[in-house]
C-alpha cells in the first residue's frame, strides 16, 4: 500500500473531504454498506422469495417494485464505496474516481412508502429499505463533502510587505506630481 501522507506547511489548507474519506468513519461506512448489500441479497434470494409468494396481488407488485429499487440503490452505493476505497488505497486518483462517480446515481432511488401495498410488505423488506435509505443519506453527505465543495486551494493569501508598500506610495506620489 502506498503512503499517502503529505507534509503540510502552515499555508496549506486542510483537505477535510479527503481526510474524512480516508478515516475510520469511512471504513465503518464501507463495512456497513457492504454488509447491507450482502444481507439484502441473502434475504431476497431466500426468505424474501418465499414471503413474496404469499402476498396479495397489490402487495406482490409493490414487493417486485421495491425489491428492484432496493437492489438498484444498494448497487449504486456499493459502486460509490468501491470507487472511494480505490482512491483511499491509491489504486485510482481522485480525478479518475470523480469521472467514474458521475455514472453512479446517489440521488433519487426513493421508495413509495405511502404507495399501495407498502404496509402489506414483509417487515424485513421494509427494514432493509429503511436502512438502505439511511445509508444512502450518509453516503450522499460524504459525497457532497468530497466532490461538490468549492476547491479549497483557491483561498488567496495576502501578505503585507512594508518595503513594497513604501515603494508603491513613492511611485504614487511621483505619478501625482507628474500630472
Amino acid at each position: 500500500m502506498k503512503d499517502k501522507r503529505k507534509i503540510r506547511t502552515g499555508d496549506d489548507p486542510v483537505a477535510f473531504g479527503a481526510k474524512l474519506a480516508d478515516s475510520d468513519s469511512f471504513k465503518t461506512l464501507f463495512r456497513d454498506g457492504m454488509a447491507l448489500v450482502e444481507e439484502a441479497a441473502d434475504y431476497l434470494d431466500g426468505e424474501g422469495r418465499d414471503e413474496a409468494k404469499n402476498l396479495p396481488r397489490v402487495a406482490s407488485l409493490a414487493y417486485a417494485t421495491e425489491s428492484m429499487r432496493l437492489t438498484t440503490r444498494l448497487m449504486q452505493m456499493a459502486s460509490w464505496l468501491l470507487l472511494q476505497r480505490a482512491v483511499n488505497e491509491g489504486e485510482m486518483s481522485a480525478e479518475q474516481a470523480g469521472q467514474e462517480k458521475n455514472k453512479v446515481r446517489l440521488h433519487g432511488l426513493s421508495s413509495a412508502k405511502d404507495g399501495p401495498g407498502w404496509e402489506e410488505l414483509p417487515a424485513r423488506l421494509r427494514d432493509l429499505i429503511e436502512r438502505s435509505l439511511h445509508l444512502q443519506k450518509r453516503i450522499r453527505h460524504l459525497d457532497d463533502v468530497i466532490y461538490n465543495k468549492a476547491p479549497e486551494t483557491e483561498v488567496p493569501v495576502v501578505v503585507s510587505n512594508p518595503v513594497s508598500d513604501q515603494i508603491g506610495m513613492i511611485a504614487s506620489a511621483f505619478a501625482a506630481k507628474a500630472d
